[in-house]
């Protein structure tokens, strides 16, 4: 660890802290923490037991990370946070630990958590997420590799967000939202293709008049979602962006949002 300022940090002898990691005055660090080498810990940060930060992570001031869920089926059992390699947390984010309901809150990497968001207990962020200020989390939620989820956003407990979504700012998501789209509006409803995104990440024009033809089918024929997802596997040849959609639809728990004045 760089001892730079170290003796004004608190942080506990046991605590697994990678040799070059810097560690600013006057943050917490706690016993059973584990910190990846080149990682970058701000001031007034508090990293409580069951942290497991991974190499080259920064930590911004006024975070705290691994607190105890805020739930009331928390009986003390071991849990923890693991947050990926590459990973930014930045001003007064809070990312709780896990319960026994899934044991571990995740967090992948190359993430981007912008200041204030809040993560709950259980939940799952894959790799490229981005969460934007404010941006709030309920228990045992999951989003997907490169998910973005616009400034001020509530996301209802055990929703599902997949892949390549983006979320307008200020939504209120309560059912699931489907990979490669983007979804706004109040009421919270399906917007269209993500394809700025999708271009970004060198998707071929095939691919993405694929998806969007896809999601004429689920959200602009008048099929009902089971409807639709039996007229995609008769219609359209497998691959991996056609099976990822069905994919979700089938394992989708809350349901999945509405399009435009759909009735779903």
């Amino acid at each position: 660890m760089n001892k730079t300022n170290q003796g004004q940090a608190n942080i506990h002898p046991e605590a697994r802290i990678a040799d070059n990691v810097k560690v600013e005055p006057f943050a917490t660090i706690g016993k059973d923490v584990e910190i990846g080498e080149g990682s970058w810990i701000g001031p007034n940060t508090v990293i409580m037991d069951g942290a497991r930060i991974g190499k080259n992570c920064t930590i911004f001031p006024g975070s705290v990370i691994s607190a105890i869920p805020q739930d009331m089926k928390y009986q003390g059992e071991y849990t923890t946070v693991e947050i990926g390699d590459n990973t930014t947390v930045r001003e007064c984010v809070t990312i709780n630990k896990g319960t026994k309901a899934r044991g571990k809150t995740i967090i992948g990497k190359n993430c981007l958590l912008m200041a204030y968001v809040h993560v709950a207990h259980d939940c799952e962020l894959g790799d490229q997420v981005i969460l934007v200020n404010n941006v709030a989390l309920g228990g045992e939620v999951e989003v997907d590799d490169w998910a973005i989820i616009s400034a001020s956003c509530l996301v209802h407990q055990f929703v599902q967000i997949g892949k390549h979504v983006m979320i307008q700012g200020g939504s209120k998501v309560g059912k699931d939202v489907p990979p490669y789209i983007t979804a706004g509006r109040d009421p919270f409803a399906y917007e269209g293709l993500n394809s700025i995104g999708l271009k970004r990440r060198n998707f071929p024009n095939e691919k993405i008049k694929e998806i969007q033809d896809i999601y004429r089918i689920i959200f602009h024929r008048g099929y009902n979602y089971t409807q639709a997802r039996e007229y995609i596997e008769q219609h359209f040849q497998p691959s991996e962006e056609r099976d990822e959609i069905l994919g979700f639809m089938q394992k989708s728990k809350r349901g999945l949002i509405k399009g435009l004045n759909s009735g779903g």
